[in-house]
């Protein structure tokens, strides 16, 4: 199980030309996604699911199903980036194009959300971030979010949201709750802008007005992490900004049912890591 990870490599096949003994290297998340646009070949292999995942001492892949790990981050930093980061990375440049300026909000501060704000700062955005507990927003705060939203004691955040970006409504939104937060986002997000709808945490049925969506022109961009292209972009946007991933906690390779249990909780901050 499992589908993020940094590895060493420990031994090369003939014909390997772009690696050799002793790198850093991440494992990506699509296999056979390398480049282009999604297809149904491209989203055929991915592991965890239909490959064996990264939960392992050791792994045999092809040269072009793992990258280079960015040099100035250590090696839960680095295991922390195929899935989450390069999500954030394909929602909002890949497909949103963020420029500066753009409003962008964020759903909670878990591992997507928490790469989502720092990318949309990187590029200049205006970033508004959720979440039910005070503590995690002023944590993100001091992360250089413009301005927090706490979903508990504001309900209808979707409404105040669009008056935080100034009546019109924010350009893009990380939407990671699905069912529960969909509609509040429908709220929030101005006509013509974009939600990438990532996760589905809060319900995966789509029971929301549709009128909306079509008479407004937004986007709802489904997104599945992206393809190898997006991964090598995006650790060379953060190398060049020395930018660290957030780890919440570092378990023991033994420990996978404790790790399980704590993601579980909802209490983590960023990511959380296994180290063998």
């Amino acid at each position: 199980m499992l589908s993020d990870g940094l590895g060493i490599v420990e031994s090369v096949g003939e014909g390997v030309k772009q690696l050799k003994i002793g790198d850093r290297v991440c494992p990506l998340f699509f296999q056979s996604w390398i480049s282009g646009e999604p297809n149904k070949k491209r989203l055929s292999l991915s592991l965890g699911c239909e490959l064996d995942g990264t939960m392992a001492e050791f792994m045999v892949l092809p040269e072009e199903g793992v990258a280079p790990a960015p040099g100035h981050l250590d090696d839960m930093e680095a295991a922390s980036l195929p899935s989450a980061a390069v999500t954030a990375w394909r929602a909002l440049v890949t497909e949103g194009c963020v420029s500066p300026g753009d409003k962008v909000l964020v759903q909670g501060t878990g591992g997507v959300s928490l790469f989502a704000l720092q990318f949309a700062k990187m590029l200049g955005a205006f970033v508004i971030v959720t979440s039910s507990s005070d503590e995690k927003l002023a944590r993100v705060r001091t992360m250089a979010a413009d301005e927090t939203i706490n979903y508990r004691k504001v309900p209808e955040w979707g409404k105040r949201a669009r008056e935080i970006a100034g009546g019109e409504g924010v350009d893009q939104i990380v939407e990671v709750g699905g069912q529960g937060t969909l509609p509040q986002s429908l709220r929030a997000v101005r006509a013509g802008g974009t939600i990438s709808m990532i996760g589905v945490l809060s319900g995966g049925i789509m029971d929301v007005p549709l009128g909306p969506i079509v008479t407004r022109h937004v986007r709802l961009q489904g997104i599945t992490v992206g393809n190898r292209d997006d991964f090598i972009k995006m650790t060379m946007a953060i190398a060049h900004h020395k930018l660290h991933p957030v780890i919440d906690r570092v378990f023991a390779f033994e420990d996978l049912h404790a790790a399980l249990d704590y993601l579980s909780s909802g209490k983590h901050f960023g990511k959380i890591c296994i180290k063998h």
